[in-house]
């Protein structure tokens, strides 16, 4: 085998606490992430007598982050399994950047798992999971990809059930979120937070009226202060009737989770001049 083509997917965060941080800089985190269908597409080759890897991305407007998590994630598996073997990583993005849907994570942990398959390395889930955190906080979640409650800073992960098939609609502004900044400003406020249990219990039970109020994201006041739109458009999709709405991640992009596809489908069709919009289903498995 010389090569894959796989699809990297991005993820929304339903419940994002966070419990602390660490003296090496992480925060300790407790939330309820969900893998939905939007995704990257990865081709991953074999290079012959090439003395470098090579990552290409067809989306120009990401700049220096070109050479993202998947070179990083190869030179990581290079330093613990001792081949000498290099690749080229042809990425077509679809996931925005700069979002909170982790799309630079999923690439990250994708290109560990192909690498794993095409060497025969032999490395379990877990082992690459444990490789992966020391990446990017959510490379650890997107090896399983699997809807799961993280903790830690993301490399404890706990799969969890969802009874009603969801589709979700993602809503990003033209300005994007820096993780680290945003984290930045949350280290200066006071920060809401959320019963995970509670969480779990309406994705387990499908009680929307539960699941819409009982999510929550400490990221979002924060991310709001730097990107004013990202309350604006949460504001809009309430007011379209959506209630299970909220900021992913560190931002900016914003969600909303709904089984009726059609009041999704109208939604975007408002909103697709005004903003970057897709529409994508949760994978429950």
């Amino acid at each position: 085998m010389k090569s894959l083509h796989v699809r990297s997917y991005a993820k929304i965060n339903l419940c994002l606490n966070i419990t602390g941080k660490r003296e090496d800089g992480f925060h300790e985190l407790d939330m309820v992430m969900l893998p939905i269908s939007l995704h990257d597409s990865l081709v991953i080759d074999k290079l012959n007598k090439s003395p470098d890897n090579f990552v290409t991305v067809d989306d120009f407007s990401i700049g220096s982050f070109t050479y993202n998590l998947a070179t990083f994630s190869i030179d990581k598996l290079q330093s613990i399994y001792k081949f000498d073997q290099k690749f080229r990583i042809l990425i077509h993005k679809v996931i925005p950047i700069q979002a909170g849907l982790g799309g630079g994570s999923s690439n990250a942990a994708c290109t560990m798992k192909a690498v794993n398959t095409l060497l025969n390395l032999g490395a379990t889930d877990e082992q690459l999971m444990e490789i992966g955190k020391s990446l990017g906080c959510d490379i650890p979640f997107f090896v399983k990809c699997e809807p799961a409650r993280c903790q830690g800073i993301g490399e404890k992960t706990t799969p969890i059930k969802i009874k009603n098939n969801y589709y979700v609609l993602i809503v990003k502004p033209e300005a994007g979120c820096s993780t680290r900044e945003v984290y930045a400003v949350a280290d200066t406020m006071d920060l809401t937070s959320c019963d995970v249990d509670t969480v779990i219990k309406a994705l387990e039970e499908g009680d929307d009226e539960l699941l819409a109020n009982s999510i929550s994201n400490a990221l979002q006041a924060p991310a709001v202060s730097l990107v004013p739109a990202i309350q604006a458009i949460i504001d809009e999709l309430k007011a379209e009737g959506l209630k299970i709405v909220q900021m992913s991640g560190s931002g900016s992009a914003v969600f909303a989770l709904s089984t009726d596809k059609k009041l999704l489908k109208k939604v975007f069709k408002k909103l697709e001049n005004k903003y970057q919009v897709e529409l994508a289903k949760v994978l429950k498995q």
